[in-house]
């Protein structure tokens, strides 16, 4: 099938895998790599379609997970879509509901055809196939859509991980099969858990599938930084230079620097917007905890380096005033800033790409951090879309 999809590669840095591109989409162009907010429910938590639009994003994430459990995606077929629905007229990509069904699901019995799952809002049964998952997204009408696959958990053994990646690979292809729309691109997703001879087959299975493009799922589900980067390394090198590649889950600032430097060319996570509401915020010396006392006289800004609408115009000591006494106002400045920090970060990512100079950039903005690669993954970017 030729999609209305395309993706253009601009430039490739010398010293790393790095790379800068643009995909065009039905709503829109998207410049790479990118960091895509999440929208689970439909919406971005704590932002407006106009907000998102003044940071700078281009394409967003919704959950068909959830979409489909509430409000139903006959409801939103009959809107006229999920970009009507939210009022977004920019790029969407939906995750295949794969990832919530086996971490979120109350019971869940895995066959063939697909997953009994029961739903974790009422109780009620359901059932999701591949199939069903293209059926809900093409509903939904996504630019970007995703087939369903099984995300094996962490730590999980080799043949329990071997099965998991034969049987997404018979997935992909009946949802290969079933999708039919244009207008919607189906990525396939890389699964096999931190075995590299496993994701070197998932891999090589799927793009013997002529996917337009190619997700690598099954990540930041708890294992050590260390070895996701070793995982993602070992498998990237399987992917088409020519097809744009789409890190699930994956989302703090360092992460978004180290995965861009292998290549990647999509994220999604919801630690910005999740952090932000506990009272946590990015800059440009690392993550600051505006809850803590030692702000309540501060008067400076979230981040001295930083030139959002919040750092303009609010104080540490206010936003932290906001926080303490619960006030949605501080979870939405907080909600602001994280995803511009990141939405600048990937331009400056981009710029230094285009430039030449991204191994500089990328030194310099890990040692003014203070960030550290070797760290244990502690859940912080939940592998997924789900918020």
């Amino acid at each position: 099938m030729e999609y209305e999809m395309e993706f253009r590669l601009k430039k490739r840095d010398e010293n790393t895998g790095a790379r800068a591109g643009e995909l065009q989409t039905p709503h829109g162009l998207v410049q790479t790599p990118v960091f895509m907010p999440v929208g689970t429910q439909g919406t971005v938590k704590g932002m407006s379609p106009e907000e998102l639009k003044e940071i700078g994003a281009e394409i967003i994430l919704g959950n068909t997970y959830h979409l489909y459990l509430r409000p139903g995606h006959e409801i939103i077929r009959e809107a006229g879509g999920l970009h009507r629905f939210m009022h977004w007229d920019r790029s969407i990509l939906t995750d295949s509901g794969g990832f919530q069904v086996f971490s979120l699901a109350d019971l869940r019995e895995i066959s063939e055809e697909g997953v009994t799952f029961k739903s974790h809002i009422d109780g009620s049964f359901h059932f999701l196939s591949p199939e069903k998952s293209i059926e809900i997204q093409n509903a939904l009408g996504a630019d970007i859509i995703m087939a369903f696959d099984e995300c094996a958990p962490y730590p999980c053994d080799y043949e329990y991980a071997k099965r998991s990646v034969e049987l997404t690979a018979r997935w992909a292809r009946r949802c290969r099969a079933r999708h039919q729309r244009r207008d919607q691109a189906l990525f396939g997703i890389v699964q096999g858990g931190v075995y590299p001879d496993l994701r070197q087959k998932s891999a090589v299975d799927l793009v013997d599938l002529d996917f337009p493009g190619y997700a690598i799922g099954g990540l930041s589900v708890g294992e050590p930084k260390h070895l996701m980067f070793e995982i993602l390394e070992a498998t990237i090198k399987h992917l088409p230079e020519s097809k744009p590649r789409y890190l699930m889950g994956v989302g703090s600032p360092e992460d978004l620097i180290y995965g861009a430097a292998l290549g990647v060319d999509m994220f999604d996570c919801v630690l910005p917007t999740r952090i932000a509401r506990h009272g946590s915020v990015f800059t440009h010396r690392g993550r600051l905890i505006i809850r803590d006392s030692q702000y309540m006289r501060d008067f400076g800004p979230l981040d001295p380096d930083c030139d959002c609408y919040v750092c303009r115009n609010y104080s540490r000591a206010y936003i932290r005033h906001l926080i303490k006494a619960k006030e949605i106002l501080g979870l939405r400045l907080t909600t602001y800033h994280n995803l511009y920090f990141l939405a600048e970060l990937m331009r400056g990512i981009r710029r230094s790409i285009m430039e030449g100079s991204f191994r500089d950039f990328k030194q310099e903005f890990l040692a003014s951090c203070g960030t550290d690669n070797n760290e244990d993954n502690e859940g912080d970017n939940e592998g997924g879309a789900c918020e």
